[in-house]
Order: C-alpha cells, then structure tokens, then sequence
C-alpha cells in the first residue's frame, strides 16, 4: 500500500537555499515539494489555493515577518505545521515562534539532515527543539529557575515584544522610520512609539546608539 506524501511549502526570499531545501526534500518517500514562496502574500495565496501540509518559513523576509506569517496561517488554516528555519539564536526567538503559533525551530546553522527529522517529528503532532531549547523551556514550565542556555541574550533585549524586536531587525537593516512603517503597513507615528520603547528597554540615549545596537544584532 502507498502512503501519501505530506506537501511541504518553503517560504524563504532566498531562492537558492529554497532549491537546496526543496531537493533534500525531495530525495524523502514520505514528502514532496509542493511549492515555494518568497514572500508573505505568495505564501497565504498558495496556502489558500492548494494542499499543504508542512510550511518551512524563513523569519527575515523581505516584505513583512516571517513571525507574522506563522500567526496568520495559525489562525486560517490550523491544520499547516509550520516549522522555523532561521539564522537567529533559537534562545531568543524559538518560544516567540511557538507562542505566535509554529510547531518547531531549526537554525540554518545546524546539520541539514536535522532538517527532515524535524519535519516528521512536526507533521507527527509534535515540537520540534533542540535538546539544550527544549530542556530549558520544560523547566521553566515546570516552575524550575532554570539558568539560561550559554549564549542566551540577557535582559533586556528578550523583554522586547516581537513587534519592537521586528523593528529592531529592520533598523538593523538601516531602514528608516519610513522605510520601516511602509514594511510592516503601520504608521510613522507608530513606529516612532516603538523605536522610543526600544530605547528606554535597552538603555539607549539617542538614534545613533540604537542604530549601532541594531547593526551588532545577528538579525
């Protein structure tokens, strides 16, 4: 008897990696590719359109957050898992992703392989962490005071909510304020409010020393 492929969509603005990943992908007998998006709006409209069982998504796209898009797909079609697959530190943006609704986190920086075993482990009903992540968060759940994983960002910068850190990547990017409003469809008015916040929570005294933070940031 022939089991169905589970369709998996990659959702990344890089087209490169996205053929590397659909050809891992496709030397599977339990998956297929079922198409690529390099953008929010190509990837709801796809979801929309077609069968989709697994969406690998990116959280540095050009248009709009990749964070965003794991949210909408959550909402309109729960039976998506969505797995992360991104360059930033798991310690930082791993529990945002799973609270904004994905399924697991893989960092482009691990072994590719680790790729298709999340993949399974996701479509199988489970999350997908690595083992130091996933310690570290049942312990925090179980009431634990668990000292943070090495290389974990401090305080303050994890007390940022994931629309201020997703102004700070894009500042980082050296966009301005503008550039930034027009990116995540809000207003000027709005995204001064939040670079202000950034500031005060970062302890940053002017544009330039937000800027130079920003541009530190592995984002």
């Amino acid at each position: 008897m022939t089991t169905a492929r589970s369709n998996v969509l990659i959702v990344d603005d890089h087209p490169i990696l996205r053929h590397g990943i659909a050809q891992m992908v496709a030397r599977e007998d339990d998956m297929q590719v079922c198409g690529e998006a390099g953008s929010v709006p190509e990837a709801l409209a796809f979801i929309a359109a077609h069968a989709v069982d697994l969406a690998i998504v990116d959280l540095s796209l050009d248009d709009r957050s990749g964070m965003e898009l794991i949210r909408t797909v959550h909402q309109r079609h729960p039976h998506v898992r969505c797995l992360v697959l991104s360059m930033h530190d798991e310690n930082l943006h791993a529990e945002r992703a799973l609270r904004a609704g994905a399924s697991g986190y893989v960092m482009k920086q691990e072994a590719t392989r680790k790729i298709i075993t999340a993949l399974r482990r996701v479509r199988d009903g489970h999350i997908y962490l690595s083992d130091a992540l996933g310690s570290q968060l049942l312990q925090r759940l179980a009431g634990a005071s668990a000292p943070l994983a090495a290389g974990a960002p401090a305080q303050p910068l994890g007390a940022l909510s994931d629309r201020e850190l997703e102004v700070l990547r894009l500042i980082g990017k050296g966009m301005k304020t503008g550039d930034i409003a027009r990116t995540l469809n809000r207003s000027v008015h709005t995204i001064d409010a939040h670079r202000a916040n950034i500031k005060r929570k970062l302890s940053l005294r002017s544009a330039g020393e937000l800027a130079q933070y920003a541009f530190g940031l592995d984002a």
